[in-house]
């Protein structure tokens, strides 16, 4: 799939099998070609009108100062100023056209990436891939990935500077320019040829840095788990064994680079020096006027920064850039979970939920059964709970045996016909930016949409929302949530879940941050709210285990 086309989202990033990391990079260099061209050109022009000032100048004091003409002085220093205007016009405009398609592909590619790690179809190369890694996918590889859009704008600003000093001191003295125009391509191929480690190193630098971010997450995100199982401490040794590796590995890429970045400037430097030596001697044999002398020198300081730069830019972006492409490869071309074709009404009553000779690795052997319109209780917690949460979900499967509805496997439904069926309400939901009614799914101008949405916060025990917040369902609930309590989360999450009335419905721990009576009261609207359709509590709450039809007990965990 693609995010879009257009010059609002820029070209589509074809991938396909036969994409390779370089192709990726090179196909997300030209989605942003639309937006690429003008910054480039743009950047030509900041270039040519640096590297014009020393140009001016030689010629200010050959044809004004050394004949002291005013009015030939008065010209150099207008053409001066109008020079300063058109650099500085070209740099703040280019740098803006060139951020903004950027900013372009990374959304299409943060986007494309998003979607297929929320793929309903699954992703079979997922397993054992931590959480925190997949974010890191989505966020550090494609903001490197991106960057490789700034290597169609100033690497060609910074290798018309050095075209553009070459042909001047080709004209004031040819030795000069063809000492520029041959050996900069030869110290620039010289300097690529150098980075190959550094891509290298990039790689697993990047390797490492995932792997961290993936384990603190984890560690994050089964903190509660890890509490009950009184396994914090080795929880935290293994992110402190990941994350020393991630900075071992990060210390030695980057002083990898700093050697890198530090050969470059030495090359640089030595190769502009050489220039300015053999420029003044040509001076003093007569070959040079001193404004020449003067434009040659200025040159030469002037060529430093874009040979600096050309290399500062191409080598280490691409090398970030072509690391970053493999990891995102990994998640476009993964290929989906099988599932089969069946439709959803194949057997068996609706709603009824059952292992079938399962075995799950916390629980081990499971067989149970769940009626369709019961409302049952699951006791347990901890790491079994966690588990299990997934299991019914449908998130994965368990180690043997199936987990069936309407009393066929899972795994022959299309995955998004079981998860419309099987809704699954995590503990830790998560709020949106929006407002209430967003998070509820009945946002829009209807005003049905608000009584329907007053019923459902009614159902999950936040009616008073309505009343407390200054507009209503229609108040913004801020990034994750965050102008609402840990509570009316909670029940805003609820009530999200309760307005998909879905066939089924899997709770974990609902209630965990409201008060006793509160969750009482919470657990009899659930109850009430969902006649004729199967709803499964996790818990271990009195509240919730005193209103269900049956209480299946697999082993508490305190």
């Amino acid at each position: 799939m693609t995010v879009g086309s257009g010059q609002r989202t820029g070209r589509p990033i074809v991938v396909d099998s036969t994409t390779t990391p370089r192709r990726l990079v090179l196909r997300t260099i030209l989605a942003g070609r639309g937006y690429a061209l003008g910054a480039a050109v743009l950047a030509v022009l900041h270039q040519l009108g640096e590297g014009l000032v020393p140009v001016i100048m030689g010629l200010a004091i050959d044809r004004a100062l050394a004949t002291s003409d005013l009015g030939q002085l008065l010209f150099w220093i207008a053409l001066l100023a109008v020079d300063f205007a058109v650099l500085s016009f070209s740099y703040r405009f280019g740098s803006r056209i060139g951020e903004f398609g950027l900013q372009v592909v990374q959304h299409q590619l943060r986007g494309r990436v998003t979607d297929r790690l929320l793929d309903p179809a699954g992703d079979a190369s997922a397993r054992g891939r931590l959480p925190g890694e997949a974010l890191s996918v989505a966020t550090a590889d494609v903001n490197r990935l991106s960057l490789a859009v700034l290597l169609a704008i100033y690497p060609v600003g910074e290798l018309a500077a050095v075209i553009f000093a070459g042909i001047v001191l080709l004209v004031l003295c040819w030795p000069l320019g063809l000492a520029v125009l041959i050996g900069a391509p030869l110290m620039l191929l010289l300097l690529d040829r150098a980075g190959g480690p550094l891509r290298r190193r990039s790689e697993s630098e990047q390797a490492l840095a995932a792997a961290a971010s993936g384990r603190a997450a984890d560690l994050v995100t089964g903190y509660r788990v890890l509490r009950g199982l009184r396994a914090e401490r080795t929880a935290a040794e293994r992110y402190r064994q990941v994350s020393r590796e991630a900075l071992a590995g990060t210390l030695h890429a980057r002083r990898a680079f700093g050697g890198y970045l530090g050969a470059m400037s030495g090359v640089s430097t030595i190769f502009v020096a050489a220039i300015a030596v053999a420029a003044g001697l040509f001076a003093l044999s007569g070959r040079l006027s001193v404004g020449g002398l003067i434009t040659v020198v200025g040159l030469t300081q002037f060529i430093i920064g874009p040979l600096r730069m050309f290399a500062a830019n191409v080598g280490p972006i691409w090398a970030s850039a072509q690391a970053s492409a493999a990891r995102v490869l990994a998640v476009l071309t993964a290929p989906p979970v099988p599932h089969g074709s069946r439709t959803v009404a194949a057997a068996g009553t609706p709603g009824s939920v059952g292992f079938t000779g399962a075995v799950v690795e916390t629980l081990g052997p499971l067989d149970l059964r769940i009626e369709a319109g019961e409302f049952v209780a699951i006791r347990c917690g901890g790491a079994e709970a966690a588990e299990l949460v997934e299991l019914l979900g449908a998130r994965r499967a368990p180690e043997a045996g199936r987990l069936t509805y309407q009393d066929v496997s899972v795994t022959d439904y299309p995955p998004e016909a079981i998860r419309a069926e099987i809704l699954l309400a995590p503990h830790a939901a998560d709020l949106f930016e929006g407002t209430v009614l967003d998070n509820l799914g009945l946002s829009g101008p209807n005003d049905d949409h608000e009584v329907r949405a007053g019923r459902v916060l009614d159902q999950a025990g936040a009616a008073d929302l309505v009343d407390v917040l200054p507009d209503g369902v229609r108040t913004a609930v801020g990034e994750a949530g965050t102008r609402l309590s840990g509570g009316q989360r909670q029940r805003v999450a609820l009530a999200r879940a309760l307005a998909r009335d879905a066939p089924v419905l899997v709770l974990h721990d609902p209630t965990t941050a409201v008060d006793s009576v509160t969750e009482a009261e919470i657990a009899r609207r659930v109850r009430a709210a969902r006649p004729g359709r199967t709803t499964i509590v996790i818990t271990t709450a009195p509240a919730w285990l005193s209103v269900v039809d049956r209480v299946i007990d697999l082993g508490a965990k305190p």
